[in-house]
């Protein structure tokens, strides 16, 4: 079983993930949002990533050494994740940071890495902006927001329904689902009946939820995080909105299930990850969670196990060698490296990842199910 230590650098809390408890020597660092408003679905996230890296270093690590998830909690706050990065990089000297989430958190400090040369590996955003042009410091694992909304758009477009809204957040992230979608909606030959934005920090749908009854939409797709989205969504409900209403896979956790109560059923939510035991990494992750005595494997668990196998593959590629520079020829040559019934490749001139997508249902008992 892993083990959690805290510890305060500099007034900043650490939270240090240990596989199996042991003196971990590869050092690999995280700012993400332990606590705040996406902070249900970073616990599920980590806890997949755990699953395998705990399962690796219970054999060994990786050329017999043991990996260490240092994971700073940056509240997802974007200025708070470029001080947390800053400090995982000069100060612990981390190899590479994992799995960092937000749009605008990533692109903070993208110049960061440039200047010491550190890979970020599955980074728990879509945005397109992390992946045209290549972006050569960080390696996408997960498919593309604007993949996932345009594909939302062709799924209400199939069912008949022509009158959709958008309702998105106001950064860098809520512009880049709404491209998808409103390219989704151009495809079918419409247009939105409704596009709203709400502040990332201080959201209020007060005045959106008027604007949407008065639209009469059929389907309206939610872009945002966490809290964010499930207060919108309640807002909806209690205003008698009866519409279909969606959102994207950065919110495919229990937690937001949770967090969503009674409202949470018939809330469609697309997924980057396969869902169906027949996929090998759906069964590896599945047994592995049961001998943690984790009932249900989560879309988001599912997520930071898969970008938890490309870190440790990449590392192995090192043969020995677990540096910065290392670690980047690794990645840039892995050529579909099997993730369980997915493909993932990278090169200089490409480091999108996966491109699977698809689309979920959330059931009574608040289980996701296509």
């Amino acid at each position: 079983m892993a083990t959690s230590t805290g510890r305060c650098i500099a007034g900043t809390c650490v939270l240090a993930l240990w596989g199996m408890a042991a003196q971990a020597q590869i050092l690999i660092g995280q700012t993400v949002g332990v606590t705040g408003a996406v902070a249900a679905t970073v616990k599920e996230s980590s806890t997949g990533a755990m699953l395998y890296i705990d399962a690796v270093n219970a054999k060994g690590g990786v050329g017999g050494e043991k990996i260490e998830i240092i994971t700073l909690d940056d509240k997802f706050d974007p200025k708070l994740t470029a001080t947390n990065a800053r400090q995982l990089i000069e100060e612990r000297q981390v190899v590479a940071l994992f799995m960092t989430r937000g749009t605008p958190h990533t692109e903070g400090i993208i110049p960061l890495l440039e200047q010491h040369g550190v890979p970020l590996i599955g980074p728990s955003t879509g945005a397109m902006v992390l992946h045209t042009p290549v972006k050569r410091r960080v390696f996408n694992v997960r498919a593309p927001y604007q993949r996932e909304a345009e594909r939302a758009m062709a799924h209400l477009t199939a069912q008949g329904m022509t009158r959709i809204a958008v309702v998105h957040v106001d950064d860098s992230f809520g512009a880049d689902g709404l491209e998808g979608a409103q390219r989704g909606l151009t495809l079918a030959k419409l247009q939105a009946v409704a596009v709203a934005k709400f502040d990332r920090s201080k959201p209020d749908f007060s005045a959106i939820v008027p604007r949407l009854v008065k639209a009469e939409a059929q389907a309206i797709l939610i872009i945002g995080s966490g809290t964010a989205v499930v207060d919108g969504i309640k807002a909806m409900k209690v205003a008698g909105i009866g519409a279909q209403i969606l959102t994207l896979s950065n919110n495919a956790s229990g937690g937001f299930v949770k967090l969503l109560g009674d409202q949470a059923r018939g809330v469609i939510v697309s997924q980057v990850m396969p869902q169906t035991i027949s996929y090998a990494i759906v069964k590896e992750a599945t047994q592995l969670a049961k001998a943690r005595d984790i009932a249900d494997l989560s879309p988001a668990m599912l997520e930071g196990f898969a970008s938890a196998k490309v870190l440790v593959e990449a590392l192995r590629r090192t043969n020995g060698k677990p540096t910065r520079e290392h670690l980047q020829s690794a990645l840039e040559g892995m050529h579909k490296f099997d993730l369980g019934g997915l493909d993932i490749s990278y090169s200089p001139s490409d480091h999108t990842g996966l491109d699977f997508s698809d689309l979920s249902i959330i059931s009574a008992a608040g289980k996701f199910r296509r």
